[in-house]
């Protein structure tokens, strides 16, 4: 369905039914159903590594997926399929959330200092997900790192 994105959410009237009959058959149910574009978010991203450096750092990676043209295979990577890269990183301690933030790379980097300005003592989870300028955040991939 073609419908502006303003619309997006909105409760919509529909009927139902067979083809060969008009709108006002008794064979057409009518429901009310709101879209929320889920076509529109992105993917999850994929292969979320983390490395801890002697120096404490938490260096994190991972692989973006593509909604737009990723069939490919000759191509080093696959079409952003966004108006640009941007990924919201969560680190969470339990239901905690510790500290997010937005990163324009597929690439995130947890320093000492900011890991003690957080209180992150023992074992932690990393939440990651691509961000839309249509849909906004989309489904997060989740890597638990234990102490």
């Amino acid at each position: 369905m073609d419908l502006p994105e303003v619309k997006r959410g909105l409760a919509r009237y529909y009927r139902v039914g067979p083809a060969d009959r008009p709108v006002d058959d008794p064979s057409y149910q009518a429901t009310q159903v709101a879209f929320d574009g889920l076509g529109l978010r992105p993917y999850a991203p994929v292969h979320l590594r983390h490395r801890q450096a002697l120096d404490g750092a938490r260096h994190l990676q991972w692989v973006r997926r593509t909604r737009i043209g990723g069939d490919r295979w000759d191509t080093p990577e696959v079409p952003l399929g966004e108006e640009t890269e941007r990924y919201v990183v969560r680190v969470m301690q339990g239901t905690a959330l510790l500290r997010e933030e937005i990163t324009s790379t597929s690439d995130w980097t947890y320093d000492s200092a900011a890991q003690v300005q957080d209180g992150l003592s023992g074992p932690f989870t990393v939440q990651v997900a691509q961000v839309s300028a249509l849909y906004g955040a989309g489904v997060f991939v989740r890597l638990d790192v234990a102490e």
